[in-house]
Parts: structure tokens; C-alpha cells; sequence
């Protein structure tokens, strides 16, 4: 990696705004084209990896999905799951093998058009000019958590789970974990395997198994092309859905909410609100929704293990039949409150907003009504603006290791017929505005 700096007044061809996978991933195919570009990483590269995961942390998806541009995981257990810090790692391997062109620790802050064309990026170390602006710095920008979070007593610590590190980072008492995306069912087992009492506070996330006859789930949804069926083929609500979850810690292995409370863990439906008075002071409130969810979660699994047969059938592959999932608990009520001093801490594991306030006069152009980039794989209808890295830019591998190389060799192809150009060739605001947030 070239540590780069931001030279008050500079120009380049292109500018990408953000220094992870994604943007590095761009960047290895500007260094290809001899392409003059920067990328603008606000904290170091690869820092979310790092800073924004629990100790404990290891990707969901096996090693083998790992290939960036000219870089494939190579290590010695591909079909493992790399911790952490050994992902961390990894990516700033990656940015070092082909000299990426980075300046760290400098942060965008806006964006405005410029006199005869391009951008003027304004940064945090001065102002630059562009022709072409990428942005690369996915959809997940800043945590959430419910209004009503604020009616929770001061004796009830509250993290979000992008700041959450270990259990000896809380209180010492009973954890209330709320959601049960990826990060939240993997939080409440971490917290409940270092000895904690753990509430979990159930929402509508699939599941999927680890694995099923004989291979990775994964793996064979990778064999079968489902990373690679664009978002158009299946609907651009698409975006808002929730990841299964499943984790790789020690190896791999299912997560089942019904073996966490047949293990002592107290599991609710979704978290509503909270109620002021009464014994303990207050509680939160839940709906009637676990039972369902739970169903709910299991059918995705088992509707996942149904199109696996169909693939090995179709393919006549040798792959032994398994036994299919029986359920190991059911609740046999469905709490509505927990008292506040039932609880010491909360862990909101609720999601993240998207911050593109950063993109100055032309957000209007390019943010549709709920406030996702309109782009055509990635091409906005703004000239010169492009995004890369999002959940779904193009398919379901678009924001993972496993799809952002094609998504980044696409949008460079874009860039370099650009450059030959002289004039960037857009797709049109009709155009993205018909397939209103891309195909």
C-alpha cells in the first residue's frame, strides 16, 4: 500500500471514497489500467473489520468465498472461517500487494459539482477535485436503536452490538440481547458462553444450517449460482432483508434459538416499548411473535434444504441423505415484559441507517424516496457518480467477498471507457429511475 496523501487543490481521474474491500478492490483494477486515482479510507484500511466486530468474531461464509481481485484466499483451511483479526489481516495484505494508492485518516465530508464537469470533494485534509466519484463504503454507516431506548433506567447499561467486544465489557448481571440478525444470535451466544444470563429478544431473521449433506450450506448455494441471480430477478425489496444466521466460531456450526432456551437462554418475541412504574420500576414489553418467528426461521432453513436436494437430484450427485431438523423446544408461553431490574445491560442489535449526507446537492438526484442509492449496477444517474460494495448492488454476493470482484471489475470497465472517452456516459436518470435502485 502507497500511504498517500491529500494534496490541497490536486486533481484525479478518479476519487474512491472508502478503504475496505470494496474500494481496494476498484482500486487493484485502476493500478492495472494506469488509472490516477486516490482513495480516501476516514480511519485506516480495512478498520471495520478491526474495530467494528466482537473479540470473538469469525465470518459466517467459508475462506474459500475470500477472492478479491488477483487475490484469492489462499491459506491453509478453505473451507474454514478466518477469525477477526486474521480477516483484518488479510485485507491489508491485500492492500499492500499491488501498492493501493491510500490516504488514511481522512474522511469525506462533502460533495458538490464542479465548473465544467466532475467533483470537488471536500475532505477533512483539504479539497480535491474529480471526474468520477465512487463511493465504496457500503450501506451501513450509523447504528440504531429505538426511540423509546431513551425510557430505560440509567442502572441499564445500553451498547450497540458494533461497539460490543466481550462479555467483560457489560455490568455484571443478566444481558438483554434485541434482535437476532446475524450479529445479535451470535452476541447472546458469546455473552452465554462466557457464563452470562442472556434474554433475547427474537425478530423475523432466517436461519440457515451450517451444514447438509456433507458440505457447507454455502458452499452448495454457491455451486447452485444463488450468489450470482441479480436483484432484478428477484425484487428490489430484496435489499431490505435480513441475513441468515448461522456462525463459523469453533469450526462452524448451526445456531438454533430453541437449543439456546432447552440450554437455560430466555428468548421473547420483538421488543416494543418500554412501560413506565409498577414492579421494578418499569419493563420492557414484547409482542406475542417468538412462536412464529421461530417457525418461521425454520421453514427458510428447511425451504434451503429443499432446493439443495433438488440441485443433487437434477445433477445426480453422490451426496448421502440426511435427517431433517426436528424442532428440540417449543415456548410454552410467550412472555410480554421483563422487568428493568430483571436486566443490567441491553446490547441493541437493531441495524444501521445509511448516512449519505456527505454526497452535498446531489443527493436528491441519486436517492430514491427511502433514502437507497439509485444506481444500475452501481452507475447513478448523476455523470461520474458510482457506487460499489452495497448489499445487493447487483446480486446477493454484491456486499460479500464473494461477488464484490465482479461488481469492481464492471464498474472499472465503466471507468476506464470513460476515461477513453474523455466524457462520462451515464445510464441516464430515466433509466435508473425505471429500475429505481438498479438491476
Amino acid at each position: 500500500m502507497i500511504r498517500a496523501g491529500v494534496v490541497d487543490g490536486a486533481h484525479h481521474e478518479v476519487v474512491v471514497v472508502g478503504g475496505g474491500q470494496a474500494g481496494l478492490s476498484l482500486s487493484h483494477h485502476l493500478v492495472a489500467a494506469g488509472v490516477d486515482h486516490l482513495v480516501l479510507e476516514r480511519d485506516t484500511v480495512a478498520h471495520e473489520w478491526r474495530d467494528g466486530r466482537w473479540d470473538a468474531f469469525t465470518l459466517v461464509t467459508p475462506n474459500w468465498h475470500c477472492r478479491l481481485p488477483g487475490y484469492p484466499y489462499d491459506g491453509p483451511d478453505p473451507d474454514g472461517f478466518m477469525k477477526r483479526d486474521e480477516v483484518y489481516a488479510w485485507v491489508r495484505r491485500y492492500a499492500d500487494s499491488f501498492d493501493a494508492p491510500v490516504a488514511e485518516g481522512v474522511a469525506v465530508t462533502h460533495l458538490a459539482p464542479r465548473e465544467g464537469g466532475g467533483f470537488d470533494v471536500t475532505t477533512t485534509a483539504g479539497t480535491i477535485s474529480a471526474d468520477a466519484v465512487v463511493a465504496a463504503v457500503g450501506g451501513y454507516h450509523r447504528p440504531v436503536v429505538p426511540a423509546w431506548a431513551s425510557g430505560l433506567p440509567d442502572h441499564v447499561a445500553q451498547i450497540h452490538s458494533h461497539t460490543y467486544r466481550n462479555a467483560n465489557q457489560l455490568p455484571d448481571g443478566p444481558v438483554l440481547v434485541v434482535g437476532t440478525g446475524q450479529s445479535g444470535t451470535q452476541i447472546a451466544e458469546d455473552l452465554f458462553l462466557a457464563g452470562r444470563e442472556v434474554h433475547l429478544a427474537a425478530g423475523r431473521a432466517p436461519r440457515v444450517a451450517r451444514r447438509y449433506r456433507g458440505k457447507d450450506c454455502m458452499t452448495w448455494l454457491a455451486e447452485m449460482g444463488v450468489y450470482d441471480i441479480p436483484v432484478a430477478a428477484r425484487g428490489l425489496a430484496k435489499r431490505e432483508s435480513t441475513n441468515h444466521y448461522v456462525t463459523g466460531r469453533d469450526g462452524g456450526r448451526d445456531i438454533d434459538l430453541r437449543d439456546f432456551a432447552r440450554r437455560g437462554m430466555h428468548l421473547y418475541g420483538r421488543a416494543t416499548g418500554v412501560e413506565v412504574g409498577g414492579a421494578g420500576g418499569g419493563a420492557i414489553t414484547f409482542a406475542p411473535t417468538l412462536e412464529a418467528d421461530l417457525d418461521h426461521a425454520d421453514s427458510v432453513a428447511e425451504s434451503i434444504k429443499n432446493d439443495i436436494d433438488r440441485y443433487i437430484d437434477a445433477h445426480g450427485i453422490d451426496a448421502p441423505p440426511e435427517e431433517r431438523y426436528v424442532p428440540v423446544w417449543r415456548p410454552q408461553v410467550q412472555p410480554e415484559r421483563l422487568s428493568f431490574d430483571e436486566i443490567g445491560a441491553v446490547v441493541w442489535s437493531v441495524g444501521f441507517r445509511a448516512d449519505w449526507s456527505w454526497l452535498g446537492p446531489h443527493a436528491p438526484d441519486v436517492l430514491d424516496g427511502e433514502g437507497h442509492p439509485r444506481h444500475v449496477r452501481g452507475l447513478s444517474p448523476v455523470p461520474g457518480l458510482a457506487f460499489l460494495g452495497l448489499p445487493w448492488l447487483h446480486t446477493w454476493g454484491s456486499g460479500r467477498f464473494l461477488g464484490v470482484a465482479d461488481d469492481a471489475a464492471h464498474l472499472a470497465g465503466a471507468l476506464a471507457a470513460h476515461r477513453l472517452a474523455g466524457a462520462w456516459e451515464g445510464p441516464g436518470v430515466a433509466l435508473a429511475t425505471a429500475v429505481a435502485g438498479g438491476a
